[in-house]
């Protein structure tokens, strides 16, 4: 089996597994007391805490550990957000970010504070005219991922921390996914990370608040770690995230080449392996061992549980692969096609055996996923003449009721109900019904639709004309 979903979370690195093993009979006690045990405690802590302190490029007494990354988000940006409640009570986040930051600009408007929201562009890539442009004498605090934990974009984080400087707002910047690489450039003011990201064990995150940053924790006091994360340290779990945030940093930059060039690999022969199929994110501005990419006409969900069974674990921001059945927030942002969305993130060590297993495999999984929903090869022809198959199952459509057409060249398909990728996959069949100029308009209450019909729009090169509540219009390209 090969796990290839390293941006979710890693195994534990084996000098997390030696550091926790020793550091469970020396750091049990409590690190504020003075007897023996408490002092060797209290060393541990220290020394995890410079360990890290160094890896992240801030002073000691300036990190703190947490309960896990999500703790660490939601107790830097309410916490920052208090210290700056008499400068305004606006947020300013990123589109895509993780759910965790989103989640907490939610319950700040509830609370009554203002979000500002900077779109991305189609790489999922913040401007930063509009970053700057979206910070103001009111903004109490801005956020903003260093790397895409899904589509694996790099943001503009030290050009964004410049005009955060330059305004006078903090910049609090989710590293989750890049720490392990590399240390976050630019002048900003918060941090976080999780351990589980790079190989340390799991419910253990940091927080890093600079000297100088206005910050008021919430909730009730607590003397350790200077309020941010109330109650007793897991010293042996903390030493452990420490010793292997500074091992995979050690072996970072020879890594991160050789994964580079495996995800170029992927990345390049995918779509010439797979037909309609979108790579997805920044080509070149990106994390080194992460690639997206997304095929049309395959429910997502399906697709993850045969490549299972065929040795390889992935994720996905498909619609198709959650229990809510709506797209990816960062897929959704990025206006790109949720439908069979695969993410593959490379762990260190990945052969080159492995991703040509894996680039073997793809081709036959697609086609079979495709064929249980009827798209498989030859049944839709998406822009040119129609194939035989397409048109026969077009013609039992219109027998059936579920197509209409009508004399000004305009087909009607009734897709309510479906969920994805059926929509997508009759407005396809249905495309070559009509000459070229003409409409195909889809009736459509997926939520997915609303995201996957343009892309495949895009995608194909045909124009969509918009939707109005559950009609899609989608008119087929020329020539």
């Amino acid at each position: 089996m090969s796990y290839f979903d390293a941006a979710s979370s890693l195994p534990l690195h084996p000098v997390a597994r030696q550091a926790l093993l020793a550091s469970l009979d020396e750091g049990w006690a409590d690190p504020t007391r003075l007897h023996r045990e408490g002092r060797r405690a209290r060393m541990l802590l220290d020394a995890a805490r410079q360990s890290a302190a160094e890896a992240v490029g801030c002073r000691p007494d300036e990190l703190h550990f947490t309960p896990s990354g999500t703790h660490a988000l939601h107790a830097g940006i309410a916490g920052a957000l208090t210290g700056r409640r008499r400068t305004g009570r606006r947020l300013v986040v990123s589109a895509v970010e993780h759910s965790a930051v989103l989640h907490a600009a939610e319950a700040h408007e509830r609370g009554g504070g203002t979000v500002h929201r900077v779109d991305v562009d189609r790489a999922g890539r913040v401007d930063v005219q509009e970053w700057g442009e979206a910070l103001g004498a009111d903004c109490a605090l801005a956020c903003l991922q260093s790397a895409n934990h899904e589509v694996g974009t790099v943001q503009p984080v030290a050009e964004a921390a410049s005009l955060c400087a330059r305004t006078g707002v903090p910049l609090l910047v989710d590293a989750a996914q890049s720490l392990p690489w590399e240390p976050v450039p630019g002048d900003w003011s918060l941090l976080t990370g999780s351990a589980h990201k790079w190989g340390g064990p799991p419910g253990v995150g940091l927080l890093v608040v600079r000297k100088g940053v206005r910050f008021a924790p919430t909730g009730p006091a607590d003397e350790r770690e200077a309020g941010r994360a109330p109650g007793f340290e897991n010293i042996p779990a903390v030493v452990a995230a420490a010793a292997s945030l500074r091992a995979v940093r050690a072996e970072a930059e020879a890594e991160a080449a050789r994964l580079r060039a495996l995800v170029d690999r992927i990345r390049a022969r995918v779509p010439a392996l797979v037909p309609e199929t979108e790579v997805v994110g920044d080509p070149l501005r990106r994390l080194p061992h992460l690639v997206t990419f997304s095929c049309l006409y395959v429910d997502g969900e399906a697709l993850l549980h045969a490549l299972d069974t065929a040795g390889f674990s992935v994720s996905s921001g498909s619609s198709c692969t959650s229990s809510t059945l709506t797209p990816s927030h960062v897929l959704r942002a990025m206006g790109v096609l949720s439908e069979g969305n695969v993410r593959v993130s490379l762990p260190a060590g990945t052969s080159d055996e492995e991703v040509e297993r894996f680039l073997d495999a793809l081709p036959g999984v697609v086609e079979g996923v495709r064929a249980q929903v009827g798209a498989a090869s030859g049944a839709i022809a998406s822009g040119g003449d129609a194939a035989e198959e397409s048109a026969g199952a077009s013609a039992d459509a219109l027998a059936d009721g579920s197509m209409e057409t009508s004399a000004d060249e305009e087909v009607t398909v009734d897709a309510r109900g479906k969920l994805c990728p059926l929509p997508v996959i009759e407005l396809a069949k249905a495309i070559g019904e009509v000459p070229a100029g003409g409409v195909v308009r889809v009736l459509a209450d997926d939520e997915a639709a609303r995201l996957d019909i343009p892309a495949w729009c895009e995608m194909t090169g045909h124009t969509f004309e918009g939707a109005a509540g559950v009609v899609f219009r989608v008119r087929r390209a020329g020539g």
